[in-house]
Order: structure tokens, then C-alpha cells, then sequence
């Protein structure tokens, strides 16, 4: 598999690459992507994408972040990442990421782990709730439905801004809902 925007980035990628390997840690492809490891655990990933070269830890969230440069990465409770759009933004902070990929080694040593949000923790919008307390085999469907798949429902649906929005998304959920699968999920 080709990874679409790697040429784009690779510059950026290369740069990145090498300062984490100055750091100690152990390169893999995984995700057809450069990935480090300490004992190998995933540390950090360098991710090309379509706007941007980005650093991602994958305990991100346990980082003190003192610069305020990590973001959050969608609707992910552990990773962060550092966005680049040119190798005169990575130079500028080279120091600081390996301080934050020392960390991150750190974290790693001290076996500290992310604590997840269980799907039960997040709210079910309205518009879905609505729809599945007007109709109790659906509602019985959604309970049926793995932690995981009930959240790809909440995230999708509770994503829009407008009502109208929500309303329509959990409109077309439905039958999804009713044949068992997640929201992200093909049927083959």
C-alpha cells in the first residue's frame, strides 16, 4: 500500500525520522509508516498527510506539553501530534521534540497507561437518543452493539453542528444499527 502524500513530505519525514532516531529509539514500518519503539512499545509515528508532515506519540496525552504544541488527534483519548509544513518549523523546534520524545520515553519506562473514557461515558446526543427511545428494538440493537461500535455512533452523529445535521445522521444510522455493525464499518 502507498502511503498518498509520503513523496509530498519527505523532506519533512526524513528530518523528522532522524530526530528520533538520535534519541535511541528503534525504527519499524508499521502502518506502512515509520514507527519508533522503546522495548518494543510505540513511542511515536511520523505521519504524512494530505496538509501536513505530523509527529504523533501515541501516549501523547500523559505528556506535559509545556510549549503547548501537541493537538489532539480526532476523536483519540491517548495520541497527539505535532503538525510541520516545512523543514524551517522542525528545525526551529528540534530541541524541544527531543525533549518531548525523551518523555515520551519516560512514559514508557514508567509503564504509566492512558486512561480511556469508556463508551458508557459519553453522552448520546438527543437526536440519537430521541430515535432510539421512540423505537425499542433499536434501542436494544444499540445496546447489543460492541463499546467500540456504539461510540463510532455517538462520534459521527454528536460530530455535526446543526441540529438539522444530527437529526439527518441518526435518520441514516438506523439501519446500520439494526444489522449489528459499527458506523465505520463496510458490508462486504
Amino acid at each position: 500500500m502507498k502511503v498518498p502524500y509520503a513523496k509530498k513530505w519527505q523532506k519533512e519525514a526524513d528530518k523528522l525520522r532522524k530526530i528520533v532516531l538520535d534519541c535511541d529509539l528503534t525504527e519499524e514500518v508499521k502502518w506502512d509508516k515509520p514507527c519508533f519503539t522503546y522495548q518494543k512499545k510505540n513511542v511515536a509515528i511520523v505521519i504524512p498527510l494530505k496538509d501536513a508532515c505530523a509527529l504523533s506519540f501515541f501516549k501523547g496525552a500523559l505528556l506535559k506539553d509545556p510549549k503547548h504544541i501537541l493537538q489532539r488527534i480526532g476523536q483519540t483519548q491517548a495520541g497527539r501530534w505535532i503538525k510541520f509544513t516545512s523543514l524551517q518549523e522542525i528545525t526551529a523546534v528540534q530541541s524541544i521534540l527531543r525533549n518531548y520524545i525523551y518523555e515520551a520515553i519516560e512514559v514508557e519506562e514508567s509503564g504509566k497507561k492512558v486512561t480511556l473514557k469508556k463508551a458508557s461515558e459519553y453522552a448520546v446526543p438527543e437526536e440519537l437518543q430521541a430515535r432510539l427511545d421512540e423505537a425499542p428494538e433499536l434501542r436494544a440493537a444499540f445496546e447489543a452493539l460492541t463499546p467500540g461500535r456504539r461510540k463510532s455512533y455517538i462520534f459521527h452523529v454528536s460530530g455535526a453542528k446543526r441540529v438539522e445535521t444530527r437529526a439527518a445522521r441518526a435518520e441514516r444510522c438506523v439501519p446500520m444499527i439494526l444489522s449489528g455493525r459499527g458506523f465505520n464499518e463496510r458490508t462486504d
